[in-house]
């Protein structure tokens, strides 16, 4: 593995919005939109013991998600909230990087859980005064998948512009997206599943020598014929969940042989990585993984915090722990990582880092 060429991962932030409910405050709100489905509550309690999750951030605060009943009012909302929290997610990280806006050459925007054209990532180059000429990438659609697959597109962009720097910035209202008239299980699920959160990534070329771990390899993986097992359908409230019971099945056939497929191309092997920083999916997904992996105890406990404190954030949520583990300051020089991303079609992005 050649690291002299590799992009760095120079910083990582999150912003997380001031809103925070534990989860039977939750509950409990949830229950007053559903009132009257008897069979919806009766699931919904038993999901909320089994997701083993303490609380999560919102948008906004309770009360005011009751007025939101049409697909305009939640976007309206995603397009106030979004710009702000991500433009705050990005000063942050350049903060940490020690990088000026205006030497971002391009900024990478991923999301699933809105619709703006312009796309928002216009409104934080504004409110950060980046360049004009800065190039932009709004992505939608990946989902879950999508914090991987963005750290793994920014450093195919260094690679070809080495004395550049490019930006990730995830932002994801889940909480935006609810549907009050579903009480199928699958959203009622995802109510009890999904959190928001903002977080950002800045990726460095090889020719600015800067601090942080090396961005040695990437891969990103579809399966064909996996369209239904999750994502969303567009409907006249908004999005509505597809969640099949299958995606499990999927992640414990699949992911062991990419895995380590992926690994000995790089002439390495599972017990070689030391940092384990998986998709806070929900917990028959990191089940499935650790699993499949055989990975050491607790080699996916920042995943299982991550959900636990701020529940799924869809593409952020990876990116909460990569967060997690650069603020710790538990990697050592040597160091390796790997960053697991899965979302729907259904599809994977695999990451290799190296301190």
């Amino acid at each position: 593995m050649q690291t002299n060429s590799a992009p760095t991962l120079t910083s990582v932030a999150t912003a997380m919005p001031s809103n925070y409910q534990d989860q039977p405050q939750l509950a409990a709100a949830l229950k007053q939109i559903w009132a009257g489905q008897d069979r919806s509550l009766r699931l919904f309690d038993q999901i909320q013991r089994s997701l083993k999750i303490k609380g999560r951030h919102l948008a906004l605060a309770v009360d005011d998600y009751y007025g939101l009943d049409t697909f305009s009012k939640c976007n309206n909302a995603w397009l106030k909230v979004a710009p702000e929290l991500g433009a705050a997610a990005v000063r942050k990280a350049l903060d940490r990087a020690g990088v000026e806006p205006r030497e971002v050459g391009h900024l990478f925007f991923v999301t699933v859980t809105g619709i703006a054209t312009p796309s928002i990532d216009t409104r934080v180059v504004s409110a950060l005064g980046l360049r004009r000429d800065v190039k932009r990438t709004p992505i939608f659609g990946l989902g879950c998948t999508a914090g991987a697959s963005g750290i793994a597109r920014a450093a195919d962009y260094v690679r070809a512009f080495p004395n550049d720097v490019a930006v990730l910035l995830s932002v994801e209202l889940c909480s935006l997206t609810l549907q009050r008239t579903d009480t199928s299980p699958a959203n009622i699920i995802a109510s009890g599943l999904f959190g928001d959160g903002s977080a950002a990534v800045v990726v460095s070329g090889s020719e600015r020598n800067s601090g942080g771990p090396k961005i040695l390899d990437s891969r990103p993986l579809l399966f064909a014929n996996t369209e239904e097992i999750l994502g969303w359908d567009l409907v006249d409230t908004g999005f509505k969940i597809v969640l099949s019971p299958k995606l499990t099945e999927l992640v414990r056939e699949h992911i062991r042989e990419e895995v380590d497929s992926f690994l000995a191309d790089n002439g390495l092997g599972r017990d070689s990585i030391r940092h384990w920083l998986a998709h806070a999916g929900g917990p028959n997904i990191l089940r499935a993984m650790d699993r499949a992996l055989a990975l050491p105890e607790g080699a996916l406990t920042r995943s299982w915090n991550s959900l636990r404190c701020a529940g799924n954030l869809s593409s952020a949520s990876v990116l909460y722990t990569l967060n997690d583990l650069v603020q710790a300051g538990d990697a050592r020089p040597g160091d390796l990582g790997m960053v697991i991303g899965m979302g729907p079609g259904f599809s994977m992005e695999l990451v290799l880092l190296r301190w």
